[in-house]
């Protein structure tokens, strides 16, 4: 998809598509039409009632500019969020192409809807994402995508804030592609090519540390959780230094299982093929390095990925196993299902030692309970760090990847305190299974500000309980790359 801008609507268009308030009389922006058109657009407004998410096309009989007018609803003004723009757009971007229109035309709302450097940001971001599709292993492929006009005032502003948006689109978009690969197909040595080839194109610098190194460098999570598989584990490290040399960086952590039987502990076989998504944390942070890398944002960013897959195995790691984690504390192993903490720890904890960062941020499709907890459409956030936790809420806002707070008292601490070990590996029951993951999360770092996102229920479409929405089709959906671009740039 080509993207450009132009100041007027009056011009040769296959589509030109405009936002409608619900209950009002008039297309925003829309320029003067003729009589003919001006009565079928006013039955059409009555008709659709500027609902949210109602379409209306228009044919237009002379198309001296426009061949079709597109109505699109938005809803009551009060009701307008960060989302709505984002949301519509991706569904009139999906319409154009199933018309199969080579381009087609969005006037930009007025700035007493929203402000203009927002609208074209939404505008591209859900134009750009609702046009992915997972089609990689199909014999039919999509069609091709349309480009799209954005018709507003031309600025040097409003041309980097279709800049950045179209990087933070791709960003996410690359993240669904990743996350979307079946496990025959992305291993923890693909993804480390995935995070060479990103490196290499963007001048980052990547290395990567393979079992033997893993194993003689202490990271005894990495390696008990990756051993009972023949696909070898692999910690992946991504470093971003366009900032000043004495700036501590932020460090973004992603969990990358690429697949998870559970291990000994083997899961039911009911929905086990989502357990390609397991690896959707470190996904998410390639696309989130992939994007700070091309907008060449002015600070310091490390990516770590620890990656494994999680296979039973004459090697395999057992319950009732002792392991020691990378910080050097002992892990008694309750349940190999819960190996997602003890990949985590190694990673955050050699982290904090490598780069004495500002900030540490961690991604995780880490437990069934936040789902039980918070559902589908919201991940949960666990932090050591009100300020922290604060700025990246202020960017969930922004962004509408919604996240919700939940507490990390001594309580919770004391809850994975093994009688044999330092610490277990699951906590007591089914009780606070978010919490006491994060727990041990905590427990592998010292004093540096943290924040854990579990993505269990967001990071892919999961039926009905999924809202829906046309830039998260069907799969991986991305989350967090751009809650955490936006928190990026806001620094």
């Amino acid at each position: 998809m080509k993207i450009k801008v132009e100041s007027s609507a009056k011009r040769k268009t296959e589509l030109l598509c405009g936002f409608v308030l619900e209950d009002s009389n008039k297309v925003l922006g829309l320029p003067k039409v003729d009589a003919k058109t001006s009565s079928s657009i006013n039955q059409s407004l009555k008709d659709m009632n500027g609902k949210l998410g109602k379409l209306t096309i228009i044919p237009i009989p002379s198309k001296k500019q426009a061949q079709r007018i597109l109505l699109a609803g938005i809803g009551k003004k009060e009701n307008i969020t960060n989302d709505t723009i984002r949301f519509v757009s991706g569904k009139i971007a999906q319409t154009a192409r199933e018309l199969k229109l080579k381009e087609f035309s969005i006037i930009t709302p007025p700035t007493f809807v929203n402000d203009s450097i927002s609208s074209v940001s939404q505008i591209v971001e859900g134009a750009k994402m609702s046009l992915y599709k997972f089609d990689k292993f199909k014999a039919e492929k999509i069609e091709k995508s349309p480009d799209m006009t954005i018709i507003v005032s031309k600025s040097s502003k409003i041309s980097k804030a279709i800049k950045i948006a179209e990087a933070v689109a791709d960003g996410a978009i690359f993240t669904k592609s990743i996350g979307n690969l079946p496990p025959n197909e992305c291993t923890p040595t693909t993804l480390a090519n995935f995070a060479k080839n990103i490196s290499k194109k963007n001048k980052m610098k990547c290395s990567v540390i393979s079992q033997p190194e893993l194993k003689k460098k202490g990271f005894g999570g990495i390696t008990a959780v990756g051993k009972g598989s023949k696909n070898e584990p692999k910690l992946i490290t991504m470093e971003h230094n366009n900032g000043p040399k004495n700036q501590k960086p932020i460090v973004l952590v992603g969990k990358a299982v690429t697949f998870d039987t559970g291990g000994i502990s083997l899961k039911p076989g009911q929905s086990m093929d989502e357990m390609k998504f397991d690896k959707c944390g470190g996904c998410t942070v390639l696309g989130i390095m992939k994007s700070v890398s091309e907008l060449k944002l002015p600070i310091n960013v490390v990516g770590i990925i620890p990656s494994v897959e999680n296979m039973p195995g004459g090697e395999a790691y057992r319950p009732g196993d002792i392991i020691k984690l990378y910080n050097g504390k002992t892990a008694e192993i309750l349940n190999t299902d819960a190996e997602g903490r003890l990949i985590l720890a190694d990673a955050l904890a050699y982290g904090e030692k490598q780069y004495s960062p500002k900030a540490i941020i961690d991604f995780a499709t880490l437990t069934g309970a936040c789902i039980i907890a918070l559902g589908n459409n919201v991940a949960a956030i666990v932090s050591n760090n009100n300020q922290l936790t604060e700025k990246i809420t202020k960017s969930s806002k922004s962004t509408t990847e919604e996240v919700w707070e939940l507490p990390l008292t001594q309580d919770y601490m004391d809850m994975i305190k093994s009688d044999v070990a330092d610490i277990k590996n699951i906590g007591i029951g089914r009780a606070a299974g978010t919490i006491t993951a994060a727990a041990f999360l905590k427990s592998a770092i010292k004093d540096t500000p943290w924040a854990h996102l579990d993505i269990a229920g967001v990071a892919w479409t999961q039926g009905a309980a999924t809202k829906d929405k046309p830039y998260n089709p069907k799969g991986a959906t991305g989350f967090g790359v751009r809650l955490i671009l936006d928190y990026l740039q806001k620094l």
